[in-house]
């Protein structure tokens, strides 16, 4: 990607990026959600395995963020603000991993090997 491109969605850089990401982690935060919690297993087949491979603890982490979300959203509230003081909704756990999934799948192709996984519907 171009200096400029990265120039524009750098937040440190661009005013507009910053207010966005201010946004969106005043949203999470009201959630107690992480920015990889909404990464949707079913999307891709990568997320699927990079969850997989993930400690257990981590993943049952997660569930309980999402499910947590997801009462609050139905009742038609947010987290106590010392909750929400205490949330760090960018600190990632899962893009590391995703990363490792998606280089190994392309190596996988450039050497003509069979996938790891075949796509199916869920």
């Amino acid at each position: 990607m171009s200096t400029f491109l990265q120039s524009l969605i750098d937040p440190k850089k661009n005013f507009l990026a910053r207010m966005h990401m201010n946004a969106v982690s005043t949203r999470l935060r009201r959630y107690g959600l992480r920015y990889d919690d909404l990464f949707d297993q079913y999307e891709t087949m990568d997320i699927k395995e990079a969850l997989n491979r993930l400690p257990r603890e981590v993943v049952d982490a997660r569930n309980q963020r999402l499910k947590r979300a997801m009462d609050l959203s139905m009742k038609h509230e947010y987290l106590p603000e010392d909750l929400q003081a205490v949330q760090t909704p960018f600190r990632g756990y899962l893009k590391e991993m995703l990363a490792l999934v998606e280089r190994e799948r392309k190596e996988r192709e450039a050497l003509g090997a069979l996938p790891l996984y075949q796509r199916t519907l869920p």
